[in-house]
């Protein structure tokens, strides 16, 4: 075959216009070179705890072995990069998209967009599966706080991450064409088209059961923003729409997405979504294929039956079924990507970036997003007698609850591993070490995660801090149809509420049940979100050195048995509405 090196074939100059570098090297391309890639699936990186740097030379081996290839094609290498580089031991960890949603700050969600491409790109992955710009309409779903808002207009500004991500586009970018500013940006992926968060009673995966206008108007919006930023990629969405399958619907892929909607870049599927298409579960692995391909998924995750899918496809192509031209627009859509990133030219990873991952800018940006993210719910027994802020020198202080010091808690799913999980799962500041560095030194601060009748026994605690919340999950694993507080946390407010004035700190994915009776009995409730690494963020606001500013991306509801309920509806009765929020002088900023 030889080293492409010695030619002037036209793909390789980058010189030349993209479309012409495109042409050129899908008329060099053999079946089998236009099929296959590589890509990270969470929980897939070389042993635990792995570091940046490790990463990296993991990605570049590959990508070094590709490049030995006969066309010398790179490797575009995607991770779920949803709130940070949240694979990566070290990497700074950013509220969930929920919390983002409470600050309603579109220049803070480019910051993040362009701190995490940074973060990413060191580690050598080009491609972030990111940002959700689902519409939730029912907290019940497990990807809620993967959405903004359920507010179409609220997650319509929030894409601006998609700018940070891969950089602003020059005025008069052509409308649909992808777009990435250079070797400092990630190729985003908006994803899942498309009205995933409208599913019925926020079943993953289940089926959204709306007119066609409902649909572009609620859900297919915020695609518009993005496409109009140049988003490279699109992730088709598990769920159905009105009984019909979103990977094998041609009708919103191709002829809405890529035709309608001018979208130039590629549609990539959901990670083994193709056996979703069949039941039972990938039965007929060749029609899966077959359906997927022909409503125009462009690119196919395939983590473990990749052999099956390279045979099955070529089938496919040889035998007429599937035709060579929606394989070469396919191939063409992600070459485009490929070009546009600057992979051809910066195909291995800049190790001079290593220095950004976890770093304290970054890490003071997470911090100052959690701060705009709480959402003061209630603040006093009496509203004109505030009890925030707290005193940072109070003698003593009772810290409790299983969230208090739990780092991947209050980071949530998709951190470390797939679902998430219990512990020191990186680096960062749990909420217990914050108000320990926060108070005053001659303040003694006594954390008990469950305390007991004993704890207050000859102890006069100025006010106890309670943080409370759920348990890490991610997609179905969260489906949740009680959605009330886990374990013993209802009881162990109220026990320690009888006691002594009480703030409860809630660290959650969406709104849960609040009863009536158990706010009459505290003093004070903060949502907090899904706040990442830097409980640093809470401190700050609680004890007043910041105002809080957040306003409730979504409906807090009464009961489930009320869901699902939209700011919209003529019977909407919420307990606290769309946009509530207080401030510590309890001055509403409802908006």
């Amino acid at each position: 075959m030889g080293s492409l090196e010695d030619t002037n074939w036209l793909y390789k100059d980058p010189k030349e216009p993209i479309e012409a570098r495109v042409k050129d090297l899908l008329s060099r391309m053999t079946l089998k070179e236009k099929l296959g890639s590589l890509q990270s699936c969470c929980d897939s990186g070389p042993y635990e705890k792995i570091l940046s740097s490790e990463w990296a030379e993991m990605v570049d081996a590959f990508q070094k072995s590709a490049l030995e290839s006969r066309l010398g094609i790179p490797l575009i290498f995607g991770i779920d990069a949803v709130h940070g580089n949240n694979n990566v031991y070290g990497a700074t960890i950013f509220p969930h998209n929920v919390g983002l949603g409470a600050t309603r700050d579109p220049y803070l969600a480019i910051r993040i967009g362009a701190a995490t491409a940074l973060e990413v790109r060191a580690c050598g992955f080009q491609y972030n599966f990111a940002p959700c710009v689902a519409v939730c309409r029912d907290p019940r779903w497990g990807r809620c706080y993967e959405c903004y808002s359920e507010d179409t207009e609220i997650v319509q500004k929030m894409t601006s991450i998609v700018t940070g991500l891969q950089g602003q586009p020059p005025k008069g970018h052509p409308k649909g064409y992808p777009f990435v500013a250079g070797r400092n940006n990630v190729v985003a992926c908006a994803k899942h088209f498309v009205g995933d968060g409208g599913t019925e009673n926020g079943t993953n995966e289940g089926n959204t059961v709306s007119s066609y206008d409902d649909l572009e108007k609620i859900h297919m919006a915020p695609y518009l923003d993005c496409i109009s930023q140049g988003v490279c990629t699109v992730m088709a969405s598990y769920s159905s729409w009105n009984g019909s399958k979103l990977h094998s619907d041609h009708f919103l892929l191709t002829e809405v997405l890529k035709e309608n909607l001018g979208f130039k870049g590629f549609v990539i599927s959901d990670s083994e979504a193709l056996e979703r298409l069949s039941e039972p579960y990938g039965s007929n692995y060749r029609n899966c294929i077959l359906s997927a391909i022909n409503a125009g998924i462009d690119m196919v995750m395939v983590p473990c039956r990749y052999e099956l899918f390279l045979e099955d496809l070529t089938y496919l192509v040889e035998a007429g079924e599937i035709p060579m031209t929606r394989i070469d627009d396919a191939v063409e859509r992600i070459l485009r990507v490929k070009f546009v990133a600057g992979l051809f030219e910066y195909p291995l990873t800049d190790r001079s970036l290593l220095d950004t991952v976890g770093c304290k800018l970054h890490r003071d940006l997470a911090r100052e997003a959690v701060r705009k993210s709480l959402v003061l719910l209630k603040n006093g027994k009496d509203p004109k007698q505030p009890f925030l802020p707290l005193d940072k020198n109070a003698k003593r202080i009772l810290v409790a609850g299983t969230h208090a010091d739990n780092l991947g808690y209050q980071c949530g799913g998709w951190t470390a591993t797939w679902q998430g999980t219990s512990g020191r799962i990186t680096t960062g500041t749990t909420i217990l070490e914050a108000i320990k560095t926060t108070v005053g030194d001659k303040t003694e601060v006594i954390y008990e995660q469950d305390p007991s009748p004993d704890t207050f026994a000859g102890q006069d605690f100025s006010f106890a801090i309670v943080v409370v919340g759920e348990f890490p999950y991610a997609e179905t694993a969260g489906d949740n149809s009680e959605l009330r507080i886990p374990s013993n946390g209802i009881e162990m407010i109220s026990s320690v509420a009888d006691r002594v004035p009480t703030l409860v700190i809630l660290i959650s994915g969406r709104p849960l049940v609040l009863e009536t009776w158990l706010l009459e009995k505290i003093d004070a409730i903060v949502a907090a979100w899904l706040p990442g690494s830097e409980g640093g963020g809470i401190a700050d606001v609680v004890f007043g050195d910041y105002e809080f500013q957040g306003r409730l991306p979504m409906t807090w509801f009464k009961r489930v048995e009320h869901l699902p309920i939209h700011a919209e509806e003529n019977s909407y009765d919420p307990l606290f509405p769309l946009g509530f929020g207080l401030t510590s002088k309890n001055e509403g900023i409802l908006n």
